[in-house]
């Protein structure tokens, strides 16, 4: 079967083919995503695990979550990069972050989870510079 989504992470170490189409793309404002991310939120979506193919070493981290299930995230052990999430309220489901996917383009946020604790600075105004590459700018 041809895979409908395909991802890697930074260094290439690690790659992903899916199948299936997915479950659920949420957008999420816990604690432990805003850590995982070094951002505000983390985008992911979540796929059937039969329908996910990993290839490559990954290293893990598990942790208690909200509702008391054991998340479990994926990650490359060389660049670090985040490839996936599985819950065990969950145990047929895995959860691929946005970022990871060559083309994410069909791909939109439907829910957005933990919006109590979405900081106040994860937010684009409308004063908010914007540039469509890296700007030519260095710190005086």
């Amino acid at each position: 079967m041809k895979p409908e989504f395909t991802g890697r992470c930074l260094c290439g170490a690690l790659q992903f083919n899916v199948t299936a189409a997915p479950v659920v793309v949420a957008q999420c404002h816990c604690e432990e995503c805003r850590r995982l991310s070094g951002t505000g939120h983390s985008i992911g979506a979540m796929f059937p695990r039969a329908g996910v193919q990993i290839e490559g070493e990954i290293a893990e981290h598990s942790y208690k979550g909200a509702l008391g299930a054991t998340v479990t995230k994926g990650f490359c052990p060389r660049c670090g990069s985040p490839i996936f999430g599985r819950n065990t309220r969950a145990p047929d489901h895995i959860t691929l972050p946005l970022g990871a996917f060559e083309d994410a383009t069909d791909l939109s946020v439907q829910v957005v989870i933990f919006e109590r604790d979405r900081p106040h600075w994860d937010q684009l105004g409308p004063g908010v510079a914007r540039f469509d590459t890296q700007p030519d700018w260095t710190p005086n």
